[in-house]
């Protein structure tokens, strides 16, 4: 009865030594892993707001260049918005806002707006998404140029009614066998574009603009030569 006492404390010791090795390295791990995920996720976020904005459009650091744009219960599920401003001259000349499409088909999808202020759409990047490969991940720029179809655009080009899919009656593509997926990005973008239409006298006020400014926007022909992303539903 000793030696199999013994034994079996012979046993748990081991398998508590191994349980403890065990789950130090995994935890390990995961600290690593998340790591390298936040560095990877943060050089795609700064790669986005660079092919939003280039650098030659602004002359201060985009990075860290960033203001709290104001809460709505509308957008973004109420949360502050914080955004990236781009600059000339120290004139605000546009914005760069993360927005969330809710109601992709796998789950959310991250998205980084870029607007002047006039308006209109300086680019849209998707940065995060669980989309279904072949379909919805053509919402990337890597897999096609869907997203780039944005650019130029505003709240009054197209019409309310047309902004949608082009199945749905809307001006935008949708993927064969993926609906939904372009269709959320859609609806995100112009929910974006109504944020700011609805706050503009509080961004300009956050920006240091004036009410009727003065400021130097992108022009149409330097909005037109930028690139945007795409993806399936």
């Amino acid at each position: 009865m000793a030696a199999l006492a013994q034994s079996i404390r012979r046993n748990a010791i081991g398998l508590g030594l191994f349980a403890i090795v065990t789950g130090g390295t995994i935890a390990v791990t995961q600290v690593m892993t998340a790591e390298r995920i936040e560095e990877q996720a943060a050089k795609a976020e700064a790669k986005a707001l660079f092919e939003i904005i280039p650098e030659d459009q602004h002359d201060n650091n985009l990075l860290t260049d960033t203001v709290e744009l104001p809460a709505d219960d509308r957008f973004n599920a109420g949360e502050p918005v914080t955004a990236w401003v781009a600059r000339d001259n120290g004139r605000p000349t546009g914005l760069i806002m993360p927005v969330v499409a809710p109601d992709g088909y796998s789950g959310a999808i991250q998205l980084l707006v870029g607007i002047d202020l006039q308006g209109r759409i300086l680019g849209v990047r998707v940065t995060s998404h669980r989309e279904t490969p072949g379909l919805g991940d053509r919402i990337e720029t890597k897999k096609s140029d869907w997203i780039h179809a944005f650019t130029g655009r505003s709240l009054r080009d197209p019409e309310p009614r047309r902004w949608n899919v082009k199945k749905n009656g809307g001006v935008y593509d949708h993927f064969t066998g993926a609906t939904i997926t372009p269709r959320a990005v859609v609806k995100a973008v112009q929910k974006s574009l109504i944020y700011f239409r609805q706050h503009r006298s509080e961004i300009r006020d956050i920006l240091n603009e004036p009410a009727s400014p003065r400021n130097k926007p992108l022009t149409p022909e330097k909005i037109a030569g930028q690139t945007p992303e795409r993806e399936h539903s």
